[in-house]
């Protein structure tokens, strides 16, 4: 049996950040039932590079038996990334599975998601960044939990159910990329999974 998760990582989707909806939910669950919890949940930079590389060196102390991590979306690939090397606990909100692929269209000037008047520039090089984090088949596949809807507007959910064959998946009949039911119908399925302190 895992220890209880002492240590919880949130990573948001593309254009997002930690005012998304789901992170605040989460992060005032774990205020409010967790206070022993660490909890982390970073504005990720453009560069996936750089992304990843500010989450390793902020998790590098943490203890790999007891952390988790939740990612929604593009968050959702980089938590792959995140529990392929460290073979945590990963919940997938709607992973991204395809983001080099996915995320061509959007090379250019973006905007923030929660402030419309915050731009970033989403540079080509970005694309072979996220080729580069790619995870193979994960070693403990038991140890991920994906919510994944068929009605998702953004990403197919054939493909991000047959990239978790081997995990524990709850497939939604309906639903929405932003899972909008989150805090009524999953959330206490996320920290179930989780098994916070």
């Amino acid at each position: 049996m895992d220890p209880q998760t002492t240590h919880l990582l949130y990573l948001h989707g593309f254009r997002s950040s930690p005012r998304s909806t789901k992170a605040r939910i989460v992060a005032d669950r774990v205020a409010r039932r967790h206070p022993n919890l660490q909890w982390w949940c970073p504005q990720l930079p453009p560069s996936p590079h750089d992304a990843i590389d500010m989450v390793m060196k902020g998790i590098a102390h943490w203890p790999r038996k007891s952390m988790a991590v939740i990612g929604s979306s593009l968050g959702g690939y980089y938590a792959t990334y995140v529990a392929g090397m460290t073979r945590c606990r990963a919940v997938l909100l709607n992973p991204a599975v395809h983001p080099a692929r996915d995320l061509m269209r959007y090379i250019g000037d973006q905007t923030a998601w929660h402030d419309p008047a915050e731009h970033f520039y989403f540079r080509p090089e970005y694309i072979h960044e996220l080729r580069a984090m790619e995870v193979g088949p994960l070693t403990r596949p038991e140890r991920v939990f994906a919510i994944i809807a068929k009605g998702d507007e953004a990403l197919d959910w054939h493909e991000m159910s047959a990239r978790y064959p081997d995990s524990n998946i709850k497939l939604l009949e309906g639903g929405d990329h932003a899972l909008s039911d989150f805090e009524k119908a999953h959330l206490d399925d996320v920290m179930a999974f989780i098994n916070p302190v």
